[in-house]
């Protein structure tokens, strides 16, 4: 079958927020036992961000040059990251609620921002009602077939038992959905075409493959595509996705092979490997430029061309420690890699927090409050590159759409051009701790501007050019 993915997404600079710590609005009702705004996170207790401090900052994420946010979970649910979901048709009040969720989507719809939901699907939570009419009920219960339950009693919270019911990892908070019943299969959809016919542009779907059954993503897509064919459908699939990517149920993945490289090569002198090995990622070796040309060459292939435009290209994320931790607090290291995202294939990611530099080590530390009264705190030189690079993104074809190729890589300095129709883009990085001259072959003769420092150069054929040390070039040709 002909693949087809979105055709917004292949231009789009996505935003991915946490929406406790990201901000919050004095217009929406807060409980009473919250962590101070700003506080080191803990596991179980809230800071209050909420979706109308969202609509209060959308100025900022424009500013970014963001046309896409995708959200962690927003639904009712007793928990301060929301994957423990109560009611999959309530936003959670914390967060305003459904009205919250309206102006929200509407604020952004406004400013050509796209909103994208997290939907977690395999699993639900203790206080699910069909789960707690389990619960009250026993064997009782008319909803037995809705979760993989018995022999009874059950144990949700006594460590000392058996649980007698799935769960996912075996967290007993998230008991998992029974997908063979069709009560269940049908619940799920509707849930899916609700959201979609409120407004929104898309689901993020948490580990889909969980729910080891294709006919129901199958199924999920045609009623998604229904409402809106340009719905953007993108799984949390950390490994080989190509049976899930054959055009009938997701439009792309999380390219988290895309994440690692960018830990082993920008950052392969100040890597923290102890608290990566504690924190999802695991333990990375670093790379050189050889290596990692050759390997970002095999994930450019890895999928066809209209997937890898729309595949999800993050640095870090919730379940990470941030890019910035993770290679030991080397800014230097950050901003080649953001360089690197937001001028290859596929649709970048930044993860809230990180256009200023703000650290985070495993779980809960990567999910920090946003500094928004701190701006001292901020790496301003980590803002302007960002919002450089997506400038320079929105303005070329050749950036959100051309094909990759590598040019050169070694000693330090890696090479490569984006190229759509007539147009091409030159990067030249140099991960160095001294600048270096470097040759750029098959330019076409012209002017060139370097979208990074604003310089313009009049370049032949043939061209020699220095790279800062630590740095990078962006040539667009002036036309």
């Amino acid at each position: 079958m002909s693949i087809r993915t979105p055709d917004w997404v292949k231009d789009a600079v996505f935003y991915q927020i946490f929406p406790d710590r990201f901000a919050r609005s004095t217009r929406v009702r807060k409980a009473g036992h919250l962590q101070a705004w700003g506080d080191a996170p803990e596991t179980n207790r809230y800071q209050g961000g909420d979706l109308l401090g969202v609509v209060e900052r959308l100025d900022h994420i424009a500013s970014l040059g963001v046309n896409a946010i995708y959200f962690c979970p927003v639904f009712q649910s007793a928990s301060n990251h929301r994957y423990h979901t109560h009611d999959y048709y309530q936003v959670d009040p914390m967060l305003g609620g459904n009205d919250a969720l309206r102006e929200l989507v509407d604020a952004a719809h406004a400013r050509g921002i796209r909103v994208v939901l997290d939907g977690v699907f395999n699993h639900a939570s203790r206080g699910f009602f069909q789960f707690n009419d389990i619960l009250e009920q026993g064997e009782g219960s008319a909803y037995l077939d809705w979760f993989h339950v018995g022999p009874f009693p059950l144990s949700p919270y006594d460590d000392r038992h058996p649980a007698h019911y799935q769960a996912w990892w075996g967290n007993r908070a998230l008991p998992k959905f029974n997908t063979n019943t069709q009560a269940v299969r049908e619940f799920l959809w509707d849930v899916a075409e609700y959201w979609m016919r409120f407004g929104i542009d898309g689901w993020r779907l948490d580990v889909p493959n969980e729910i080891d059954d294709d006919e129901f993503w199958r199924e999920f897509r045609r009623r998604v595509k229904a409402i809106n064919p340009e719905a953007y459908i993108v799984g949390e699939i950390w490994g080989d996705a190509h049976r899930w990517l054959a055009g009938d149920q997701f439009d792309a993945v999380m390219n988290y092979p895309f994440t690692r490289p960018c830990l082993a090569y920008f950052g392969a002198h100040t890597l923290d490997n102890r608290m990566n090995e504690v924190s999802g990622t695991g333990i990375v070796h670093p790379m050189t430029a050889e290596q990692f040309a050759e390997r970002m060459a095999t994930v450019s292939q890895m999928y066809s061309l209209e997937i890898v435009q729309a595949q999800l290209n993050l640095l870090d994320s919730h379940d990470t420690a941030r890019y910035l931790t993770a290679v030991g607090g080397d800014h230097t290291a950050h901003l080649l890699a953001l360089t690197f995202q937001l001028t290859y294939l596929g649709a970048p990611c930044l993860y809230y927090g990180d256009e200023i530099g703000l650290p985070g080590g495993p779980d809960p530390d990567c999910r920090r409050a946003f500094p928004w009264d701190q701006p001292d705190a901020w790496h301003l030189p980590t803002l302007a590159l960002i919002r450089r690079l997506t400038a320079a993104r929105h303005s070329s074809r050749a950036l959100q759409r051309g094909t990759f190729e590598v040019l050169y890589a070694g000693h330090d300095l890696l090479a490569y051009r984006r190229v759509y129709a007539r147009e091409a883009v030159h990067v030249l990085m140099n991960t160095a701790l001294q600048p270096q001259m470097a040759t750029l072959g098959g330019l076409v003769p012209g002017r060139y501007r370097d979208a990074l420092s604003g310089q313009e150069y009049q370049l032949h054929e043939s061209a020699y050019l220095e790279v800062p040390a630590r740095g990078a070039l962006l040539l667009m040709r002036q036309v």
